[in-house]
């Protein structure tokens, strides 16, 4: 009895100290977080002007039926992110997973150096990343119109052509996928060498390898990039904020979701059909997350895991 009962105080004594311990981020959470969700949720339901509080009315599922029903902007901003993903997304995972095999080659010279040199452009504040972009990509004085121009070649409407915004705006993301490929390279290097050594025994060659051993031990890896990239393209916001100031230039295809939200909440002082715009961009979020989770079990291949 007396040993039951010092571990019950034991296991209190551990219960009491890890609230204690947790209780910043609890805090935390409640404040910037969970706070805003709740006050977001009820602003649905209010003609809420930021200007004008005191004017504050009930209106039901007005709100909710003018997103989903009355405004074709809303849906036609969600195409807009679904087309820029499809172009984004393949692109620049593609290339985080190149530079990372690169960087984790056996015979690469001065890889601490280079490892370096990728991931230090993800720490430059990303507006100022922009706008020398912006500079680069310019019709007549970007560098990347004078090399085609010196080639041979015409030159580009990078940023004001509807042909070729997204790719441009792709390219911009490129250098900032510092993180990216920190996280595929130390997937990469928890591989087990002795998966590659017994593969080698039987005769594999490297493609057969990379197809055998390294590709299924990093998919735990792809899967958590693939994650963060659709949450992260979902808020996709600062680049056509910074460039166009939110207007949707050119023709309306950088006028994406959450450029949406801000122009209404922000701009047009509509907190509550902003409030609306930011939970669809929530709810569809969460709809790709799950379709994610959903069809991890049958590419996802944890080490150890019993199939």
């Amino acid at each position: 009895m007396k040993r039951n009962n010092a571990v019950l105080g034991i296991q209190r004594w551990e219960k009491k100290w890890g609230l204690i311990f947790i209780a910043p981020w609890l805090i935390g959470f409640s404040l910037f977080y969970l706070g805003p969700m709740v006050a977001s949720f009820v602003f649905s339901f209010l003609d809420y002007n930021l200007i004008k509080p005191e004017a504050t009315q009930f209106v039901g599922m007005s709100n909710w039926k003018r997103a989903i029903l009355d405004d074709p902007i809303v849906m036609k901003s969600m195409a807009h992110i679904l087309e820029y993903s499809l172009i984004s997304l393949p692109i620049s995972f593609c290339f985080s997973l190149f530079i990372a095999f690169l960087l984790n080659s056996q015979h690469l010279l001065g890889k601490k150096l280079f490892r370096a040199l990728f991931y230090l452009p993800s720490m430059v504040p990303f507006v100022a990343t922009v706008l020398i972009w912006k500079g680069i990509m310019n019709e007549q004085t970007g560098w990347f119109n004078i090399l085609l121009n010196n080639a041979g070649l015409p030159g580009v409407r990078w940023l004001s052509s509807s042909k070729w915004v997204y790719l441009s705006y792709t390219l911009i993301g490129l250098w900032g996928c510092g993180n990216t490929i920190l996280i595929l390279l130390a997937g990469l290097q928890g591989v087990p060498q002795e998966l590659y050594e017994a593969a080698t025994i039987d005769g594999a060659n490297a493609w057969q390898r990379m197809k055998s051993v390294t590709i299924p031990m990093l998919t735990p890896v792809i899967f958590y990039n693939i994650l963060i990239s659709v949450i992260n393209l979902m808020q996709f916001f600062l680049i056509p904020m910074v460039l166009n100031n939110g207007d949707g230039f050119p023709n309306g295809t950088t006028n994406f979701p959450m450029v949406y939200f801000y122009r209404q909440a922000f701009s047009y002082f509509s907190m509550g059909f902003g409030a609306v715009i930011a939970w669809v961009i929530f709810f569809i979020g969460m709809i790709f997350t799950l379709v994610l989770f959903g069809t991890s079990g049958k590419w996802v291949f944890y080490a150890g895991e019993k199939k």
